[in-house]
C-alpha cells in the first residue's frame, strides 16, 4: 500500500468571509479553500460580487468581515503570487508597447521608476511568450493585435512572475468562439504546468466545462460550492435562487432558463435558452 500523502494545503482560503456595500450583503459567511492546480468557476448574475471577490483577493477592497489569506498569510495589494487577466479590452492604436513588454510588467512593473531590463528577465520573457505561443508576437505592438492576441499577450504577463494564483475576471468576454476555445486552453494547461490555482470568472461556463474541478455559484447574497454536477442542477439553483430554475443539458452543454426577473436565469429571455452564465 503506497504511503499516505496529506492533501496540499490550500493556496487560498476564506473564512466566514462577507462584502457587502451599505446595506447590500453580496454574500456572506463564505468559506472556501481552493488547492494548488484547482480550477475554480465563480457563476451567477450580474452584480453578485464575482468581480469584487477577486478585487477582495488582489486586496484592493477590504472585507466586511472574516479573512482573506494567500499561502497562508493575509492577502495584501500587490502580491506577486497572484497572477491577474482583465475583461479582454483593446489598447488604442498608436500605444507603443510591445508584446515583450507587457509581458515584463508582469516581472518587474511593481517596481518604481523605469523597469530594468536585465538579460534574466529577457529570457523569463522570451520563455513566457514561447509558452503562450506568442513568440512570433515578440515585438509588435500590442495595439496592432486581436482581441485574442491580446488576450494571450496578457496571459503570458499574469503569469511571468510563476504566479501561484491565476484570477480571470471574464477574459473570454467578447472573443470568437475559436479564441476562446485556444485561451480556455492555454490557461489550462499553465495552470497544470506550474500548479497553478485558478479561479475563473465567467458568464458562459461552457467554454471551460471540462477544465472545471469545482463552481462557486453566487446568488441574492447566498452561494453554493460543489463540482459542476452537483450544483448545476435544477433543484439547486431553484433553491438559490428563491424560483423555479431548469438547467437543460444539451450534449456536452448546458443553458439555464428561468430567473427572479422573469427574463431567463441571468437575464436572457426564456424562450431563447442560453449557455449558463453568470
Amino acid at each position: 500500500m503506497p504511503p499516505h500523502r496529506p492533501d496540499p494545503a490550500p493556496v487560498l482560503r476564506l473564512h466566514s468571509a462577507s462584502l457587502r456595500y451599505g446595506e447590500r450583503v453580496l454574500w456572506s459567511h463564505l468559506d472556501l479553500e481552493v488547492a494548488p492546480g484547482e480550477f475554480l468557476a465563480v457563476l451567477g448574475s450580474n452584480g453578485t460580487g464575482k468581480t469584487s471577490l477577486l478585487r477582495a483577493l488582489l486586496g484592493q477592497v477590504p472585507l466586511s468581515a472574516g479573512t482573506a489569506e494567500l499561502l497562508g498569510r493575509p492577502v495584501r495589494r500587490g502580491d506577486r503570487r497572484i497572477g491577474y487577466v482583465p475583461q479582454q479590452k483593446l489598447m488604442e492604436q498608436g500605444t507603443p508597447l510591445r508584446a515583450r513588454d507587457l509581458v515584463a510588467l508582469g516581472l518587474d512593473g511593481h517596481r518604481y521608476g523605469l523597469p530594468f531590463s536585465s538579460a534574466a528577465t529577457r529570457r523569463r520573457v522570451d520563455e513566457v511568450l514561447v509558452s503562450v505561443g506568442a513568440e512570433h508576437l515578440a515585438d509588435a505592438p500590442v495595439a496592432t493585435l486581436s482581441g485574442g492576441e491580446q488576450q494571450r499577450i496578457r496571459i503570458g504577463q499574469a503569469v511571468a512572475g510563476r504566479a501561484r494564483v491565476l484570477l480571470c475576471d471574464e477574459p473570454l468576454l467578447s472573443l470568437d468562439l475559436g479564441s476562446q476555445r485556444a485561451l480556455s486552453e492555454l490557461i489550462d494547461t499553465t495552470r497544470r504546468d506550474l500548479g497553478t490555482a485558478v479561479v475563473f470568472v465567467t458568464h458562459d461556463v461552457n467554454p471551460i466545462l471540462p477544465m472545471v474541478d469545482r463552481v462557486l455559484y453566487l446568488a441574492h447574497g447566498r452561494f453554493r460550492v460543489g463540482t459542476p454536477d452537483e450544483v448545476l442542477r435544477s433543484e439547486v439553483l431553484t433553491d438559490l435562487y428563491g424560483t423555479p430554475v431548469d438547467v437543460i443539458r444539451r450534449g456536452d452543454r448546458l443553458a439555464v432558463l428561468g430567473a427572479p426577473d422573469g427574463r431567463g436565469a441571468h437575464g436572457h429571455d426564456p424562450h431563447h435558452p442560453e449557455e449558463v452564465g453568470a
